[in-house]
């Protein structure tokens, strides 16, 4: 079998790619919904604001038997983390093709001057003794969420909106955070301690906006809410709506800014979120977070609005140091 780089992927290609993927998920669905193949074709050709892909794939016998994807965000030799997604045909495991890839890739890490990489995968897969045979540690516990829309109690949302915000405001937005609150968005962000510590990324303006633009850029849509202390954002929360605005979407960032804390606002502008989609986006039924495992407040919080844990995933974390080299 063969590793071959596809900087620019054909349509063959995507539609090997992404049998991959369903291959991977009918082994280990984990409650997440199947790949879609539209998705898979928007991820592989996209080229994200900011950020730059770098994909690979072993074949044989004219078939994709396991893939890579790397992607490195900001310039080369940023001190920002790459970030790699490996997936192996469950009948192609235990044959090395993972480890193929992963050299591969630790070679485009190296050329691009990247000092270490990410990876997010579920808890109790094949991928997480991969990782750990590989160089990686476990720097952060995240357990996935879900609220069936249909399950929220009647009224639940409006009393919840109901509750007393005194010196506060919300206001809302979709795509790209208007000028006005960018620099305020990127400061709340840093109220995010479990991911800063290991990404070493600082948020600013520029980052906030380009986060937005590499979601647009897929074809999905970003709706945020925000709670307003006199020009400050104290709290907000982001959603991501798929394309077509059907089916499921998901939480991206929720933070509450630490002196707004105690007030409630975390499950008021997230309140305010779901009252939102269910005029803007009726056809999404469902919502999936990940929240970090230690995150007590934010789990209490999502909790009382309905989600229910669903699965445990992990973020891995490895020095580009101790990947394998390519033979």
């Amino acid at each position: 079998m063969d590793v071959i780089a596809l900087d620019d992927p054909t349509d063959a290609q995507i539609r090997e790619w992404h049998g991959v993927l369903a291959a991977v998920h009918a082994a280990d669905p984990a409650a997440e919904p199947a790949p879609d193949p539209e998705r898979t074709a928007r991820l592989l050709l996209g080229a994200e604001p900011g950020s730059r892909r770098r994909l690979w794939a072993v074949t044989g016998g004219g078939h994709m038997a396991a893939v890579a994807a790397l992607r490195l965000p900001g310039e080369p030799g940023t001190g920002r983390p790459a970030e790699i997604d490996i997936q192996v045909r469950p009948a192609h495991r235990r044959r090395g093709l993972g480890r193929r890839l992963l050299a591969v890739a630790a070679g485009g890490l190296r050329a691009d001057g990247r000092t270490s990489v990410i990876a997010q995968v579920l808890a109790g897969t094949p991928a997480v003794p991969f990782l750990e045979s590989h160089g990686f540690e476990c720097v952060l516990t995240l357990r996935g969420m879900l609220l069936r829309l249909d399950d929220v109690p009647a009224g639940h949302v409006a009393r919840l909106l109901a509750e007393e915000h005194a010196g506060y405001d919300l206001v809302r937005w979709r795509g790209t955070v208007p000028d006005e609150h960018a620099a305020a968005l990127a400061r709340a962000k840093h109220s995010m301690a479990d991911l800063a510590e290991y990404e070493g990324t600082p948020w600013d303006a520029h980052r906030v906006r380009e986060m937005a633009e590499v979601v647009a850029k897929r074809g999905d849509d970003l709706y945020t809410v925000a709670a307003l202390s006199g020009g400050v954002i104290a709290g907000f929360t982001e959603v991501v709506v798929p394309y077509g605005c059907t089916g499921r979407a998901a939480q991206y960032d929720t933070a509450v800014v630490p002196e707004h804390r105690g007030r409630r606002l975390g499950i008021w502008v997230k309140a305010a979120m779901l009252d939102w989609l269910a005029g803007a986006c009726p056809g999404v039924r469902e919502i999936e977070t990940d929240n970090a495992g230690d995150n007590v407040h934010m789990l209490a919080v999502n909790e009382e609005l309905g989600f229910r844990m669903e699965r445990e995933s992990m973020e891995y974390q490895a020095a580009v140091t101790a990947l394998p080299a390519a033979p």
